[in-house]
């Protein structure tokens, strides 16, 4: 029950991530005086991390495992590049959705237990 609870978390988060991706780049064309905060960004990585760290224990599968890992670091590789050289990668959103996919998959596999 425990980790359907951290999945459900992870989906959330993952795809508040994936939103905040999508709709702040249209948000930046309109003159509202919104400016690119990329610690929102980090703040996602590491709930994501923290999830996935919980999560990946009671992993049995080593393509699932590989997928939340990959996907983390695809969101990793993303967030440090914009915190360091300022630009934007879009590894985010393939990391986002690696994310909400590996989610899916283990939240299903806990019905069948």
């Amino acid at each position: 029950m425990k980790n359907k609870i951290l999945d459900a978390i992870g989906i959330s988060a993952a795809v508040l991530c994936l939103i905040h991706c999508i709709i702040f780049p249209l948000l930046m064309v309109i003159p509202l005086g919104i400016s690119h905060n990329p610690y929102i960004d980090l703040f996602f990585l590491v709930t994501g991390t923290v999830v996935v760290m919980r999560i990946i224990r009671k992993v049995h599968s080593r393509k699932l495992q590989a997928l939340f890992w990959f996907s983390l670091l695809l969101i990793a590789v993303s967030v440090l590049a914009d915190l360091i050289f300022e630009i934007h990668i879009p590894l985010i959103y393939v990391g986002a959705a690696g994310l909400i996919t590996a989610h899916i998959i283990n939240f299903r596999s806990g019905h069948h237990h």
